[in-house]
């Protein structure tokens, strides 16, 4: 580790803890608000600051730094415009240093690898940078190489910021609703897995797989032949930065079409797929001119090839870096499914229900007055437009405040730590759309989607409901021959029931206990039965009792719980 740098990243957190432990919690009480400065040009030169550190360090801060200015939907502007530049201000490692490391992978010289390789990066991320090369069969593509001792920089970043993470656990509104420690073991975790080159590689060919079926979404080609432990060759997919809005426009691309598309991409992620692009800031995601209906049919564009406008061209969307992907649990998923579907559906109810099956309440939380938020929520702020939500959240923040002060002050909530990366993707996801069209309706976006799900999920219980009819069914069919053995047996006093069950078996215990109850009922229900008959059908008693084993039929089969 880094001694020097730890401490200066270390000094740089606790001077910004202690601004805010000062401005915005001990200067915020009744009676000394007025000795408070404005939040914003505070807020935006600690930003200011911080963006001047990450330069000059480089490592994980860089990163940080990308996906807080792409929050236009939350944070200020004095914040985002002070922290944008980050995604292109990263300076380069000098060539011969990255030569000097793929000739250190691969055990040869440079030539014997690439035909031709550009001394100019096409970007310099935190961690690695690209460059532009050939191979011997002219195939052009992008060289991903490691920044020489990243791994160093790397765990002296995840140590201050582990720091960090502990002086937040003072704070119990905090620490009582996410564990901190796990946190930056998830964090520590995922942000190592991005120096392994070998699984990135691995990760794009599981998205690429996953959208197989979808014509608009693109995943660069790996060359593992030219891939080692700090270099990964693949495909060139560098067409316009999804952020170049001028550049989209000017192809003839709708940049709501574009907003539309990217939204569909990332909820098919979160709710279908559950693999997730964790880290879609601008200089990961570019957009790729097709060809035309009206222009020849061999129409083709390579990356760096000029292309006409036409109006509503078609286009696709390519992924890049996929060192940060973050895979749903499998015990949130259900409770993502059902909350995107209570979202399209505006119900209150059903996402305080989602809440609980992931798990993400408090316990005690009350559960009505939840479900009387989010529906105060969606009467308030549905269909406002992303580039207008900011303002309407600050319009109506009184009234929030007023009415649900109990809610907002108590948080009934606990953060899912691994849930972190997907989190920081919806937010990306976020303010990439508000970026790429102002008049982007989310709400709007998200019902047909919900339908989907809600549809599916129908699907599949219908499918559910018909084996149990089926099963019924049989055992309907066989009742008679089962009725008239049970009673034989009865008669002759040898009614017995034989179990078989399989060593430590859950499921078999509980069809067996299921199974006894039903016989009970049954043999209940057949002693009425036959005590009607022989009372006389037609009589009230007999009657009586005939209808009463019915009822005990009815209740033995249906009415037990498995």
């Amino acid at each position: 580790m880094d001694i020097k740098r730890y401490r200066k990243v270390r000094w740089f957190f606790a001077k910004a803890f202690l601004q805010t432990i000062w401005w915005d919690i001990l200067l915020h009480r009744p009676g000394l608000s007025w000795l408070r400065t404005p939040p914003r040009p505070r807020w935006g030169k600690i930003a200011q600051r911080y963006r001047v550190l990450a330069i000059e360090m480089g490592g994980v801060l860089i990163k940080l730094g990308q996906f807080l200015s792409t929050r236009v939907d939350i944070l200020p502007p004095e914040v985002t415009d002070e922290l944008v530049g980050l995604q292109d201000e990263v300076p380069p490692v000098p060539f011969d240093q990255v030569v000097a490391q793929i000739e250190h992978d691969f055990g040869h010289p440079l030539a014997n690898m690439f035909s031709w390789m550009s001394p100019q990066p096409l970007g310099a991320a935190s961690l690695a940078q690209a460059h532009l090369a050939r191979l011997a069969s002219g195939q052009e593509v992008v060289v991903k190489v490691q920044r020489p001792g990243i791994e160093i920089l790397v765990e002296t970043d995840l140590a201050a910021i582990s720091l960090a993470l502990q002086w937040l656990k003072l704070y119990r509104r905090i620490s009582t609703r996410v564990n901190l420690d796990w946190l930056a073991e998830e964090f520590t975790t995922i942000t190592r897995k991005e120096l392994d080159f070998a699984n990135e590689g691995r990760n794009a060919e599981r998205f690429a797989q996953d959208f197989a079926n979808d014509p608009q979404v693109y995943i660069p080609k790996i060359y593992w032949d030219y891939s080692a432990a700090h270099t990964l060759t693949l495909e060139n997919v560098g067409y316009i930065k999804i952020s170049d809005l001028t550049a989209i426009e000017a192809v003839g691309i709708s940049r709501s079409a574009v907003a539309k598309k990217f939204f569909h991409v990332y909820m098919t992620q979160c709710f279908i797929t559950n693999f997730v692009h964790s880290d879609p800031h601008p200089g990961n995601i570019f957009v790729k001119p097709l060809r035309h209906p009206d222009e020849p049919s061999e129409t083709t564009f390579r990356p760096s090839d000029p292309v006409p406008f036409m109006k509503n061209r078609p286009f696709q969307i390519a992924f890049v870096d996929f060192g940060m992907m973050a895979v749903i649990p499998e015990r949130l998923r259900t409770g993502a499914r059902e909350y995107a579907i209570a979202v399209g559906t505006r119900d209150g109810y059903r996402v305080v229900q989602s809440y609980i099956k992931a798990g993400v309440l408090l316990p005690g939380a009350d559960l009505k007055r939840l479900e009387e938020v989010h529906e105060a929520i969606f009467e308030q702020f549905w269909g406002v437009q992303m580039g207008k939500l900011q303002d309407k959240v600050l319009e109506k923040s009184a009234y929030f405040l007023k009415e649900y002060r109990d809610v907002i002050y108590e948080a009934p909530f606990q953060f899912p730590t691994d849930m972190l990366f997907i989190v920081r993707a919806v937010g990306l996801l976020s303010g990439m759309t508000t970026n790429l069209d102002p008049e982007f309706n989310v709400w709007a976006e998200t019902i047909p989607f919900a339908e989907r799900l809600a549809q599916e999920d129908l699907q599949k219980n219908w499918r559910g409901w018909l084996q149990e009819i089926a099963v019924w069914g049989q055992l309907v069919v066989g009742l008679p021959h089962k009725f008239d053995r049970i009673l034989t047996q009865a008669q002759r006093g040898s009614l017995t029931v034989q179990t078989s069950l399989a060593p430590d078996s859950r499921k078999t215990i509980q069809q067996l206990e299921q199974a006894i109850k039903q016989l009970t009922w049954i043999v209940l229900a057949m002693g009425l039965l036959i005590s009607g008959m022989l009372s006389g059908s037609q009589t009230w008693l007999g009657l009586g009792l005939i209808l009463l084993a019915l009822l005990t039929f009815l209740w033995g089969m249906l009415g037990q719980d498995s």
